[in-house]
């Protein structure tokens, strides 16, 4: 058994793609062994700025023969599909063997095949991987026709000790590498992954993409602890930062404390989206401090008094411009930029942003009226109206200088521009909280009235409109991001217990068609929010009982029903639920009849047929007043009452009684429980 060492030398990778590269050549390579019969025991793979490589043990050094067999024609076919088949086996007719098919002869082909050397098959599998690599992005270089993320330098290739000889597209594989661009600049030869490692640690190269994120967190936390400094968390960041440097070295700055005028926010996007900083903060109180971490990919001489120098000015510069900005937006009232909102289109066939604030007004001040607070009265009116405020005020930070520079702190600067001018807090909060993205799996949920409405009326509204112009997602293609406004909404519903009925909300703004056609839609997307947790057949379940509009109350049926079935009881009921309908939907089909009218109780014989009837209407009543309550619980545990005497019924009664009139009646019982079941769910699509 041999191991195999692969390494990938190119001009700097992207840190956005190095993690889904070393991912694709694992993939790939794994692939291409298994599809030759070569086992491994095990792969791994590392990425750096300017290295993808892949490290596999176990593998054996000649690759097992293989044996295949494959049907040809039927004896007495014509020449021309016999010799079609012998020419794609490279056999002659005497080695063919004729073997019965069925009730004929047929030709077969048995391929006998001994393995080659896994030193041929590897280098054809890595000539394979690098030229169908999947990047994201790739280009081309020179004369050549191979396409790679940046121009490839080098191909690293070993195995068993010894390096593979092969070439792709100019660029020959061998047994050298290099070390850091500028303190190991030198060639490298190695032969196994251990010396690969090695050398390379030597030469200033930290292979492991974990070790450096650790190194950076780890010189960073003691540079910032020896001013009395922590980092404010950002694992985003240290991951892009692990990616841009092979021998990561944090150095400490600063800044001028008076750009600490500007908010948080401002200075710590400026410095982590331009500069790829780390931002600090006062281990005591916890306020902004006027110092950041940046991270070098190098040792300096001077131990990087220059470099930190030279980043101070250029941050100093960017602060500059984010506190003139800052300054100048002051100068003018959020609300004297709404009427700017109309040169700023939405979408060219929806108007313009203007338009869709508007829109959102009228929606927001509507669906306040849903959340707590909004009784009739003076508070509920005052509610309504600020809601209405908030909706106004909420894109106009779009227009302002540094939502121009920072897009990304839309909402949060309109946030400090509505209390500048002295808007109420209940508004401010809702001009940042309505762009939470409540669609992302754990992102924050507003839970302030006013930022609910707001949030709710954004999202609908959004998904009403594209419905009314059929710009609708389909397939894998979403541009407008309307599945995740869905899941926006369904989010903020759930999360805040909001009894908003969709359907006639709908129905005001679309035509019938699409209205049902985004209720369903809406459907599909709480289906997938609820199979986290609940499995699908329970999920379908329940929406088959038709028109259900009620997000929480489908979510409150949905959860009770996943308790029931999950009990002795539900299990037990379920299996007599479908036997009960298996006979029926038998005796239907052989009668030609659908088995539904009022069982006879002049008709019921035996003891067992009465208990069950009074069982089903005692049932009946008790989970009509839980459903009535929306206590689904309490309603699935009088369905559990009916467990034992269905099955009293099962093991004492016969449904296909010889009288006709007793075999109907049976019947029309059992047609009764599964009446009284479906009014919880539709059981029938319960797997299991």
């Amino acid at each position: 058994m041999a191991e195999l060492l692969l390494e990938l030398f190119s001009e700097e990778i992207p840190a956005r793609m190095q993690t889904g590269a070393a991912e694709d050549l694992r993939r790939l390579v794994s692939e291409g062994l298994r599809a030759a019969q070569l086992p491994f025991d095990h792969l791994k793979t590392y990425v750096t700025p300017r290295r993808l490589c892949l490290t596999a043990t176990g593998i054996p050094v000649t690759q097992p023969p293989s044996r295949e067999e494959r049907k040809g024609p039927r004896v007495g076919s014509p020449d021309a599909a016999v010799n079609g088949f012998l020419k794609s086996t490279g056999l002659r007719l005497d080695q063919l063997e004729v073997r019965e098919a069925g009730k004929a002869e047929f030709y077969f082909a048995v391929i006998e095949r001994a393995g080659r050397p896994s030193s041929e098959v590897i280098a054809e599998i890595i000539e394979k991987t690098v030229r169908e690599f999947p990047w994201p992005k790739s280009m081309r270089w020179g004369s050549g026709s191979l396409r790679w993320v940046r121009p490839l330098h080098s191909i690293l290739c070993c195995f068993d000790g010894q390096p593979l000889n092969f070439e792709i597209d100019g660029v020959k594989a061998g047994d050298s590498t290099r070390g850091h661009r500028f303190m190991a600049p030198d060639i490298i030869r190695v032969l196994n992954f251990d010396d690969y490692r090695a050398a390379l640690e030597k030469a200033c190269v930290c292979l492991d993409p974990e070790a450096r994120k650790a190194r950076i967190l780890k010189q960073a936390e003691g540079l910032a602890a020896k001013q009395g400094l922590e980092m404010l968390p950002d694992d985003a960041l240290l991951s892009e930062v692990a990616g841009l440097n092979e021998w990561p070295v944090a150095l400490l700055g600063s800044f001028d404390p008076a750009y600490l005028d500007v908010p948080p926010e401002v200075l710590r996007t400026a410095m982590r989206t331009h500069q790829k900083y780390f931002s600090l903060r006062d281990a005591r109180t916890g306020n902004f401090a006027p110092f950041f971490i940046m991270v070098a990919n190098m040792i300096a001489a001077d131990g990087g008094a220059q470099i930190v120098a030279g980043n101070q000015r250029v941050l100093a510069a960017r602060l500059s411009d984010a506190k003139f900005f800052w300054d100048q937006d002051r100068k003018h009232r959020l609300d004297s930029r709404l009427d700017g909102l109309k040169e700023m289109t939405f979408h060219d066939r929806l108007g313009s942003v203007h338009d869709k604030v508007m829109r959102n007004r009228t929606l927001a001040a509507a669906l306040v009226r849903y959340l707590p607070g909004s009784e009739s009265g003076s508070a509920g009116e005052r509610l309504v109206q600020v809601t209405e405020r908030a909706a106004l005020l909420a894109k106009c930070d779009l227009l302002t200088q540094i939502v121009g520079e920072f897009p990304e702190l839309q909402g949060v600067m309109g946030r400090y521009y509505a209390l500048a001018d002295g808007e109420a807090p209940e508004i401010a909060m809702a001009v940042e909280e309505h762009y939470w993205h409540a669609g992302l799996a754990g992102a924050r949920v507003p839970s302030a009235p006013v930022s609910i409405a707001v949030a709710l009326a954004d999202k609908i509204d959004t998904l009403m409109q594209f419905w009314r112009i059929d710009e609708k997602p389909t397939g894998s293609k979403d541009p407008y991001a309307l599945r995740r406004a869905a899941l926006g909404v369904i989010h903020l519903i759930l999360a805040n217990g909001v009894r908003l009925p969709l359907s006639p909300l709908f129905q005001q703004h679309l035509p019938p068609a699409q209205a049902e056609d985004l209720l369903s839609f809406f459907a599909d997307r709480l289906k997938l929010h609820l199979r986290g947790a609940i499995s699908h057949d329970l999920v379908d379940a329940v929406f088959a009982l038709g028109g259900q509009d009620d997000l929480v109350l489908l979510e409150k049926r949905a959860t009770a029903l996943h308790g029931f079935v999950q009990s002795a009881d539900g299990k037990n009921l379920l299996a007599a639920y479908r036997r009960a309908v298996n006979i029926l939907r038998i005796e239907e089909k052989r009668d030609g009849v659908s088995y539904d009218a009022e069982v006879n109780p002049a008709l019921l014989q035996q003891q067992e047929e009465r208990a069950l009837l009074q069982r089903l209407e005692e049932v009946e009543r008790e989970s009509a007043y839980a459903l009535n309550d929306e206590d689904f619980i309490a309603a699935m545990a009088a369905m559990a009452r009916l467990r034992a005497t269905v099955d009293a019924f099962f093991e004492k009664v016969t449904v296909n009684a010889e009288d006709a009139k007793l075999r109907v009646n049976r019947l029309l019982l059992l047609s009764r429980i599964r009446r009284t079941m479906d009014r919880i769910a539709d059981f029938s699509k319960i797997e299991g």
